[in-house]
């Protein structure tokens, strides 16, 4: 798959006016385009988009008016408050005021990887209060701004979890995602053993979410949530333990600098890992390697007194 980028939007990002803050270009992201950006007031219409749109208000409240003649719908609109608009429809308009937003643009493949493959019918939102999708798109967007490589499972864990509330909450009928069904108890053994050693081995790299699911022959919400059910622990975290442990081995076995043992181990840097390991382990890299050679000094002295 290809990275999903401006020419797969709506056309909005291209009003005049709009001042983008940051986006997900030349991240590699196949299933979601997120940029966050300024707009100011304009009016105008799009035609249909191969991605459903999503947008988040971070200021208001502003006017957004939606639709043409006596169809057309107002409203005034607080920050955080939702605009919804699914693929293939078309767009007509109107932004009353400046307005701080972040939006998501998500494939329709994202959502039927949510639904088990199931097609999927959003609808047209306006102002709509969802506190989950709030904060999954916020979180998107951190990640975005403080991109690091060693984040691609977590924010593909994100994306799936916002297709699958999209689905859940905004989809129109009936749903037949596996979350209105009993799931399955988890990943087999040879499954659970397939994934773990893909991940020890590309332990230093960017490891998307499709590229473990397809180590289990699963989708990728399916690998998700059976992970979770064999672990406790979505992908991420468990990749992060991973990586955590693999550091602690190298910092008390190898006398690497740290800036090369972060990198080995899948962080970004080294002010990445000390972060990480400050966090789970309340120490730090150079804490831990001091700590290791005291005790070998210690052990030295009791052989040798």
């Amino acid at each position: 798959m290809t990275e999903l980028g401006p020419a797969d939007t709506v056309g909005i990002l291209r009003q005049p006016g709009i001042r983008a803050r940051h986006t997900s270009s030349g991240l590699g992201w196949e299933q979601l385009y997120l940029a966050a950006q300024q707009e100011q007031p304009y009016r105008a219409t799009f035609d249909p988009a191969p991605t459903h749109l999503l947008i988040l208000h971070l200021s208001g409240p502003v006017t957004v008016r939606r639709g043409r003649g006596g169809g057309a719908r107002s409203r005034r609109i607080a920050a955080g408050g939702l605009f919804l608009q699914p693929a293939g429809r078309a767009l007509a308009v109107e932004l009353g005021g400046r307005l701080d937003t972040v939006h998501a643009y998500l494939t329709d493949g994202a959502l039927r990887e949510a639904n088990d493959g199931r097609p999927v019918e959003l609808c047209e939102e306006l102002g709509a209060a969802d506190p989950l999708a709030e904060q999954l798109v916020l979180a998107l967007e951190d990640a975005v701004r403080s991109w690091e490589p060693s984040a691609r499972t977590y924010t593909d864990h994100l994306t799936g979890m916002l297709a699958a509330q999209l689905v859940r909450r905004h989809g129109v009928g009936p749903v037949g995602s596996a979350a209105s069904r009993p799931a399955r108890s988890g990943l087999s053994a040879r499954q659970l053993a397939a994934v773990h050693e893909l991940m020890e081995a590309r332990l230093a790299e960017p490891l998307p979410i499709a590229d473990l699911a397809a180590s289990a022959s699963l989708s990728c919400s399916q690998f998700t949530r059976q992970f979770r059910a064999s672990t406790g622990q979505s992908p991420h975290q468990f990749l992060l333990k991973l990586r955590l442990e693999r550091a602690c081995r190298l910092l008390r076995t190898d006398s690497a600098p740290i800036a090369e043992v972060a990198v080995a181990c899948g962080f970004s840097h080294q002010e990445h890992l000390t972060r990480v390991m400050r966090a789970r382990l309340g120490t730090t890299p150079a804490a831990l390697r001091r700590a290791e050679g005291h005790r070998q000094d210690e052990a030295a002295s009791a052989a040798f007194p």
